[in-house]
């Protein structure tokens, strides 16, 4: 199935084969499912042999597979079009297994998140602000814009100075310090932008483009955050996960629910026929989806009133991605590796729904053979004594 869908990725008949496209998918799923690192998913796949089977294989190994770097390769090669395959078949794969059912997939919720960056591995705002000038000084340097002041000496000062504000409780000062910091950000970027026409067309100008837009958006939103905004689609009933896309720019909502179900209904093959949404997609324009924005009285039913006071149930679903998945901070580089990331989380939190399904069961059929057993028993048993009597 993987060889048939991803054949169109390897046109090229000489050199060394690809690893197998089994091995990569069933890795990408584990490392989602299990909140691990490309690292981590690797070297842990040499010792539960469940693993192993899950990946293809039929005998035993004891070498890693393949290197953690043809992970971010593979990624790369199979796009945006080949995750959402990827979350297709985890669709699939619960309808087989009796997680949702092909009526859950009629009632649809879809909410918002925010999927933060990774750039920095102590998230405050004065390394926030030191950073985002320091690509802006390294970009304007590389398509040889001539800033008035690139800060290259007073940034880092300033920003170990708010820390030492900050430890020795010197609130005052830090807010002080950290304003100033603020605005040598937003100046080094004020400068590129009014700079920016003289860069040629290419590469190097989308990247300028790309960056300023992100440290627009930092210096606008609140502390601490720093990323990209996530739309999310799950079943109404059950919270099966049916639709993930990445929302560059920080969209209204409401302009977003058209995308959402358009991508709900390639993913399962179906247009739902009701969209439970909350009061921040207002005047979203959708004509061929019935949705009902929470808080509604005008034409609501005790039916409908039911299912809306049920759409909050995707929020937990948000949170379980967050924590249990890798939600919460994406690794990967640029737009296109939000959006993968993006896709790859709801892979992960299908995967372990489908597992807390299958463990159900298999306590139910336990329990349901020892019952038989205990009973065959006592009924044995009965028998023996009428005989001995």
């Amino acid at each position: 199935m993987f060889e048939r869908e991803w054949a169109g990725l390897f046109p090229s008949q000489t050199g060394r084969p690809a690893a197998p496209t089994r091995l990569v998918a069933g890795l990408l799923y584990l490392q989602h499912a299990f909140r691990l690192s490309d690292e981590a998913v690797v070297a842990r796949w040499a010792e539960p042999p469940y693993w192993q089977h899950f990946c293809g294989e039929t005998f035993f190994q004891h070498r890693l597979p393949i290197n953690a770097s043809s992970m971010t390769r593979w990624r790369n090669r199979i796009g945006e079009e080949g995750v959402e395959w990827l979350l297709t078949e985890t669709i699939r794969a619960g309808q087989r297994a009796g997680t949702v059912q092909d009526d859950h997939l009629r009632k649809v919720t879809v909410d918002t998140t925010v999927m933060e960056k990774n750039i920095a591995q102590h998230p405050t705002d004065a390394r926030l602000y030191e950073i985002a000038r320091r690509k802006l000084v390294r970009l304007a340097r590389e398509a040889g814009i001539r800033l008035r002041q690139n800060y290259n000496r007073l940034g880092p000062r300033l920003c170990g100075q708010v820390g030492r504000y900050a430890h020795a409780r010197q609130f005052k000062r830090m807010r002080k310090a950290l304003r100033r910091l603020k605005g040598y950000t937003g100046r080094v970027l004020r400068d590129s932008e009014r700079q920016i026409d003289k860069v040629a067309e290419g590469p190097l100008k989308a990247r300028i483009t790309e960056v300023t837009a992100l440290v627009n958006r930092l210096l606008a939103q609140k502390r601490y955050e720093f990323g990209t905004k996530v739309s999310v689609a799950t079943t109404t009933t059950g919270g099966f996960v049916v639709g993930m896309r990445t929302l560059p720019g920080n969209p209204y909502d409401g302009h977003t629910l058209h995308e959402a179900l358009e991508q709900v209904e390639i993913l399962t093959d179906r247009r739902p026929d009701m969209a439970l949404v909350d009061r921040g997609y207002r005047g979203h324009g959708v004509e061929t989806v019935k949705v009902f924005i929470s808080g509604a009285r005008r034409g609501v039913i005790r039916t409908i009133a039911k299912l809306l006071r049920r759409r909050s149930a995707i929020e937990p679903m948000i949170g379980h991605m967050k924590t249990d998945g890798r939600l919460t901070r994406c690794p990967l580089k640029g737009t296109t590796g939000d959006a993968l990331f993006a896709v790859l989380c709801g892979c992960g939190q299908n995967i372990r729904m489908i597992l807390r399904h299958l463990r159900i069961f298999l306590c139910q059929f336990i329990w349901l053979i020892t019952l038989i057993r205990k009973i065959t028993r006592g009924a044995g048993r009965h028998q023996e004594l009428q005989i001995a009597g």
